[in-house]
């Protein structure tokens, strides 16, 4: 349990951090902060929240640094999310007016316009349309340690996809197991096959459960490629401005992830939406609830409880990734989650300014998506009316 003594050290340590890049001690916490408990008070909370795993000590540091559970305690106990500036909402705003003429340009050029408010490298998932069934797979084998996964869907659209397998995979493994995927789970909507269901069809396959999960993994992304969800990526440079990626085995890792556009793509569209109640912070004061109520009211974006996921560091299952930050929010067409707009950074970011940007560009993208859907309601009415006069 964390006390509210060590609350306001874990905070104070991690914005100065963010903010400095430098591992934060006792003195200078209660110099800057102005705590009013002594030093030697603050470095014994800091060795708690150490031996707690809430922060980490660099061996060439006396300070510390926050570890991925302070990161996590930040994000879900004491996130403070800025509203975003008015200058900031008329330049977004603007961005999306020009670029206002079909919904697949506005997605497209939010990944454009979130890299350059965010500075960091953006991702976005283009709209899902899901209402195709699968019909077929075939897993083909090409060479050892290669083959093809065929895709067939229900109006006879027909995808493939080159893949990497475990050289002990023979071509009678993959017969057998598309054979049995395509027994279960034909017939069924895109949108409902999952990487677990798949698993489950093919549980009973005889063929050691490591080499299993690797062929199912590539089948499944696949079968999601095959709904032709695409990856718009923005502003990979950027992640190079921040001092975490000066090293160049953290810079490849990250840039040979972003290559695998197929398994990014697979992972942001398989994270769950979550309604999180967007708290702009913790108080019991009733002028300072007042004031947030105000920005609420103020800031219609701040109180639409938009779908948003952090996933940082060790959290994120996708290799090369590590030392990263994932923050991605669903957006919606027609009052449905169609896709996912995110940022990857460094752990050390400003969660609550990233988290604010995100949830405004996801409510400007929304209404304009409405706008233009709206116009094209219009135009059905106004030709729905002229053939009604000629006839």
């Amino acid at each position: 349990m964390l006390t509210e003594r060590k609350r306001h050290i874990l905070r104070a340590i991690i914005d100065d951090y963010v903010l400095n890049a430098e591992p934060v001690g006792s003195k200078y916490l209660v110099d800057k902060y102005k705590l009013g408990v002594s030093s030697a008070t603050v470095r014994n909370e800091m060795s708690e929240l150490e031996e707690l795993g809430y922060l980490e000590k660099p061996h060439t540091s006396a300070g510390r640094v926050p570890s991925d559970k302070g990161y996590r305690a930040y994000i879900d106990l004491l996130l403070d999310l800025k509203p975003v500036s008015q200058t900031d909402q008329d330049k977004i705003e603007s961005f999306f007016s020009d670029h206002m003429n079909e919904v697949t340009t506005l997605v497209r050029q939010s990944a454009n316009v979130l890299s350059e408010q965010t500075d960091f490298p953006s991702l976005v998932i283009s709209p899902r349309y899901s209402d195709t069934s699968l019909e077929q797979i075939k897993l083909l084998m090409i060479e050892p340690g290669k083959a093809l996964v065929v895709v067939v869907l229900s109006p006879g659209i027909v995808k493939d996809r080159m893949i990497r397998i475990p050289h002990e995979i023979k071509q009678e493994d993959l017969h057998l197991i598309s054979k049995i995927i395509e027994q279960k789970l034909s017939g069924q909507k895109l949108d409902q096959i999952t990487l677990i269901t798949i698993s489950a069809a093919a549980e009973d396959v005889p063929v050691p459960e490591a080499l299993l999960n690797q062929v199912l993994f590539e089948a499944y992304v696949s079968i999601k490629q095959a709904e032709n969800i695409e990856l718009y990526i923005q502003g990979t440079h950027r992640l190079f401005n921040h001092p975490e990626f000066q090293e160049l085995s953290l810079a490849k890792s990250f840039l040979d992830t972003m290559h695998e556009e197929g398994i990014v793509a697979g992972y942001m569209s398989e994270w769950e939406s979550m309604n999180v109640d967007l708290e702009l912070t913790e108080t019991n004061d009733v002028e300072e609830i007042e004031q947030l109520n105000k920005t609420r009211q103020e800031q219609p974006y701040m109180k639409e409880n938009p779908s948003y996921m952090v996933r940082i560091g060790q959290e994120i299952t996708l290799k090369g990734l590590e030392e990263c930050s994932f923050i991605t929010a669903a957006y919606k067409i027609t009052n449905k989650i169609t896709g996912r707009i995110g940022v990857i950074g460094p752990k050390r970011m400003e969660y609550g300014k990233i988290i604010s940007q995100i949830n405004f560009i996801n409510y400007t993208l929304d209404q304009q998506i409405m706008e233009l859907a709206s116009g094209y309601d219009r135009k059905e009415d106004i030709n729905g009316e002229k053939k009604e006069e000629q006839a």
